[in-house]
């Protein structure tokens, strides 16, 4: 996609929605750090609905520490892989108040030293908690980044490392709400609403789908391929919105 088009693209996205939301609920960082964890490979219903209880008991290090892992799995076992997601958000509570002063780091490099946390996971607290103008890609930004031409690349690494390289500086900061947000629920991997996307004009696939028709061919594919394990996903006491994304 041309430059031109990429400020086209964006554009619109920010137009219609200027301070994009997210899906997760929580509290302060530490509360959206657990969530974003809890979030690989389940969606963020799942998880709201956990930390829905969890939250009213555990909210800091300190607290989720007292509480302990078995009573952990109790509030997450409607989530998947929560055995391991209990484990990791115990060791990193504990690591919070050995290193980190009981503070969420706002770097990436001491934030994947975390137990359960990736690049993704790293991205996703940085660019929501504080503002950091990262782009996460999880499965939903990757598909968009392939279909679209926007940033087409095999890895989930390399559609990251092209969106920071074409994406406008004045949109950094919501580049990975808007383009999550559409792949969950425009350009998704089936049936793709693409009659009423708002970029489809800029779009380069091939496969649109029409008003009548829908699907999509078999011959093509949602991207060239689903983005591996390589890299892991405001203030509201009931919500504060960020993206964060779902499956880590």
């Amino acid at each position: 996609m041309k430059p031109d088009a990429i400020e086209t693209f964006y554009s619109r996205f920010q137009q219609r929605d200027r301070v994009p939301k997210g899906e997760l609920v929580y509290v302060d960082p530490y509360t959206l750090l657990v969530a974003v964890v809890l979030s690989a490979q389940a969606t963020d219903t799942s998880v709201n609905k956990a930390t829905a209880e969890l939250f009213k008991v555990a909210t800091t290090p300190q607290a989720m520490i007292a509480l302990g892992e078995e009573k952990l799995r109790g509030y997450i076992k409607t989530i998947g892989l929560f055995n391991t997601k209990a484990k990791n958000v115990i060791a990193l509570s504990q690591l919070l108040l050995s290193e980190h002063g009981g503070q969420v780091p706002t770097n990436r490099e001491a934030l994947e030293r975390l137990p359960g946390v990736g690049r993704k996971t790293a991205n996703v607290v940085m660019n929501i908690a504080f503002g950091a103008p990262t782009i996460a890609v999880d499965t939903h930004v990757f598909r968009v980044s392939n279909r679209t031409g926007l940033a087409p690349g095999k890895t989930v690494l390399d559609v990251e490392e092209k969106l920071e390289r074409v994406t406008p500086a004045a949109y950094k900061t919501h580049a990975h709400h808007w383009l999550i947000l559409h792949g969950r629920y425009v350009c998704t991997a089936r049936g793709p609403k693409c009659p009423t996307c708002l970029v489809r004009d800029l779009c380069a696939w091939p496969e649109k789908t029409s008003a009548e028709g829908g699907g999509v061919s078999p011959k093509s594919s949602a991207s060239p391929s689903r983005p591996g394990s390589a890299n892991n996903r405001r203030r509201q006491p009931g919500r504060r919105s960020g993206p964060a994304s779902r499956r880590g």
